[in-house]
């Protein structure tokens, strides 16, 4: 585990400030390109719309990792609690992505039985 002095822990902290910041600059930037308010008329092109999507979701991410492993200093971890945690993670997002689908599923098969009632 490194221990750093105080000097060089604020140069830490504000690098992470500044990392973090960008990152969320960019991220507004991005969505207000989406909805048109940078370029008029490109919130209604759907590549446009996914794609901005796409580096939102990327970018906070990236930005869950370098706070956790950062600020919360899990990158002075043991391997095995490092893992541990990313596994933790990669089952919760696994379930969330299940919960959808199984609500979408559930959706789509009673808008099915509801039709079939109205012509029945």
């Amino acid at each position: 585990m490194g221990h750093h002095s105080y000097e060089e822990s604020k140069k830490l902290v504000w690098k992470g400030c500044a990392v973090l910041g960008a990152v969320t600059l960019v991220e507004v930037f991005v969505s207000l390109l989406q909805k048109g308010h940078v370029i008029s008329g490109l919130e209604d092109v759907s590549a446009v719309v996914i794609a901005a999507a796409v580096v939102i979701g990327v970018l906070s991410i990236y930005k869950a990792y370098y706070i956790i492993y950062n600020f919360m200093h899990m990158a002075h971890e043991v391997p095995g609690l490092r893992m541990s945690v990313l596994l933790t993670t990669a089952l919760l997002i696994w379930g969330m992505i299940a919960f959808f689908q199984e609500g979408i599923s559930w959706g789509v098969r009673r808008a099915l039985v509801k039709a079939k009632d109205k012509v029945e």
